[in-house]
């Protein structure tokens, strides 16, 4: 216990100023609350809402005063765009588009930063078990030294023996400090996308590392990003037909004049009306035609590329969770024969049955065993929640 009680302080020193404990579930909401990733996305979403209230919007009526030696002297007059029900619906219909695939957007940002915040999780559970692992390898490790520094006063062993155990027991610390550490980084990366401090750790992880369940996922009608790529689509549909239906956008003009003297009621008011309608000498609006007709192609092959890559990483990832489950389960069995044979091995030696070379065998079996076991349980989950990601639907809250 001499070289592990040293270096217990090194091994462990989140313990001692961690306060918080947190959840799975208290993490994510931190990071959908606090994180700048979701403030970000939630800034488009508003700006998306905003074009759709401008599209709504009316368009507002100029209004103009002149004065001519001529009479009547006194003109008013106003000028209204004639927002057409084929203008307005192709414009609205842009904005309203555009602003779907802006919600889907921000509803697949926020499943991601879920994703990422459960798989940080998941790998500072992961960190911390191998902490634990190597903490408690290196006891066992500072154990057999003083097995091997028994036997060797009573002239069981050599001095090999002992400078073997030593070596090992050092070798064993080395790598208890190294986890210890990864552990620690792995928790302050978690803070940090909680929107909380990384300068030290001041919360302590509740949730427990398990298998995922096997219940297969449902499968969902849109997924959100094929759902965002077909709004904007959508969208530059309609902003195209918009382009084309606005080269011919008329105006309504109306007003009166007055301030004849020559006429027997000179402040008589004379209503004025017409009509105007943009004729294309110098501008056709093939230019804007033309970008609205580039953007609907552009928005046309993303549609195809996002369903032909969402599909290909759907069933990637269900290969990837039935791999990862069936490793699990093979590593599973294993564990409980690895821990048993070590002890056995361990007891073997101070009864002087077996040499110190089988003892170590026996335990970095076991020692790789229950790392490979860890690892094995934080891939499923990270496959599991990757899976729930990539199959997130627009009905999902």
């Amino acid at each position: 216990m001499r070289l592990v009680s040293s270096l217990t302080p090194v091994l462990f020193p989140f313990v001692l100023v961690a306060q918080q404990q947190v959840t799975r579930a208290d993490a994510v909401a931190a990071a959908l609350t606090r994180g700048a990733r979701v403030a970000l996305a939630r800034a488009d979403t508003t700006a998306a809402l905003g074009a759709s209230r401008a599209a709504r919007a009316f368009p507002n009526p100029t209004v103009s005063g002149s004065y001519t030696k001529d009479t009547p002297n006194y003109h008013a007059l106003g000028d209204l765009a004639l927002d057409l029900p084929w203008l307005r619906g192709a414009r609205i219909g842009a904005a309203e588009s555009a602003r779907d695939a802006a919600r889907y957007r921000f509803d697949f940002e926020r499943a991601a930063i879920r994703f990422d915040v459960d798989t940080t999780y998941t790998r500072s559970l992961a960190a911390a078990l191998h902490a634990r692992l190597s903490h408690r390898t290196a006891l066992d490790a500072d154990s057999l030294l003083r097995i091997a520094e028994l036997r060797r006063e009573v002239g069981d062993v050599s001095e090999l023996d002992v400078r073997l155990a030593a070596v090992n027991a050092g070798q064993l610390a080395n790598i208890a400090a190294d986890d210890s550490l990864a552990a620690l980084e792995t928790l302050l990366a978690l803070q940090l996308q909680m929107g909380l401090t990384g300068n030290e750790p001041t919360i302590v992880l509740v949730d427990s590392l398990r298998p995922p369940p096997d219940a297969a996922l449902t499968e969902r009608r849109v997924l959100l990003p094929i759902a965002a790529a077909e709004a904007s689509l959508r969208s530059a549909e309609r902003s195209l037909a918009f382009a084309r239906r606005s080269r011919f956008a008329p105006n309504l003009q109306f007003g009166f004049d007055t301030g004849d003297p020559t006429s027997t009621t000179p402040h008589q008011l004379l209503p004025v009306i017409g009509f105007s309608l943009p004729f294309p000498l110098f501008n056709f609006g093939r230019g804007d035609v033309l970008r609205a007709a580039a953007e609907r192609d552009r928005a046309s092959a993303e549609l195809d590329l996002t369903r032909r890559e969402t599909e290909a990483a759907v069933a990637r990832a269900r290969r990837d969770l039935v791999a990862a489950r069936d490793r699990l389960r093979r590593t599973a069995g294993l564990v409980e024969s690895a821990n048993r044979v070590a002890a056995m091995s361990l007891q073997a030696y101070s009864e002087g049955a077996i040499p110190l070379a089988n003892v170590l065998e026996a335990q970095r079996n076991a020692r790789e065993i229950l790392a490979r076991y860890i690892d094995d349980l934080a891939t499923a989950d990270a496959a599991a929640r990757a899976l729930k990601l990539l199959t997130a639907s627009p009905d999902e809250p």
